[in-house]
């Protein structure tokens, strides 16, 4: 599952942009200025780092610039209002690997997301398969035998986290940490009932014990889907 860091201080841009990419099955968590985008960032790990230029306290280029020096790696995709060759410049020498000048479309925004999580990850694959279950990132579309399986956004995220780390066992901290936001608070009980929830619907498809619980350590996608 991808996670996003989006820094951004303007509420509006905020909603909107948090909005849409939890619609798009991103896990984000929000920063409103640079050093609570640096905090966030030393605390928990991400994919991807979309980051405003004009930001309070540290701006873009200086969070961006403070991330290399820190040796950290993940993909900067930079949002702008000014879009002169100087200021692409400027974001590109910060670190940044992408820049979209605002106003955007979000079909754009998804665009350059893709293309940064692929070129971060060279072996990420455009679909991804294991046994009977078919995964399209893209369109966010999940098959079983050729059949569409409707899933909640967790219950998509869940899958696409396995999918992604085949044979890994999480425990259900884990996969608090890494599917649900920072400011959530779910418990245990709620994390299994979405596995239940995405166990059910993929056997009533046609795929054999799916989810696998790994006494005493947490669950994983089983070998025999």
């Amino acid at each position: 599952m991808t996670k996003i860091l989006l820094v951004e201080d303007d509420l509006r841009i905020l909603a909107v942009l948090k909005r849409d990419l939890q619609f798009e099955r991103y896990t984000v968590d929000v920063a409103q200025d640079g050093e609570e985008g640096w905090d966030y960032l030393s605390q928990f790990v991400y994919d991807l780092v979309i980051l405003d230029v004009m930001l309070p306290k540290l701006d873009g280029l200086g969070l961006c610039s403070r991330m290399r020096r820190q040796g950290l790696g993940v993909p900067v995709l930079m949002l702008t209002a000014r879009d002169t060759t100087l200021d692409k410049v400027q974001g590109l020498d910060a670190g940044a690997d992408d820049y979209l000048a605002k106003p955007f479309e979000l079909t754009e925004l998804h665009a350059r997301i893709r293309s940064l999580l692929r070129r971060h990850d060279p072996q990420r694959k455009p679909t991804l398969e294991q046994g009977l279950i078919v995964l399209d990132p893209a369109n966010k579309l999940v098959l079983v035998l050729g059949t569409r399986v409707d899933l909640t956004a967790k219950e998509y995220m869940l899958l696409e986290h396995f999918l992604r780390h085949p044979n890994q066992v999480f425990s259900r901290d884990q996969l608090i940490e890494r599917l649900w936001n920072w400011d959530e608070t779910p418990g245990s009980d709620v994390v299994k009932a979405h596995l239940k929830g995405l166990r059910r619907k993929l056997k009533e498809a046609g795929a054999t014990d799916p989810i696998e619980a790994v006494h005493g350590l947490g669950y994983r996608l089983s070998a025999g889907v």
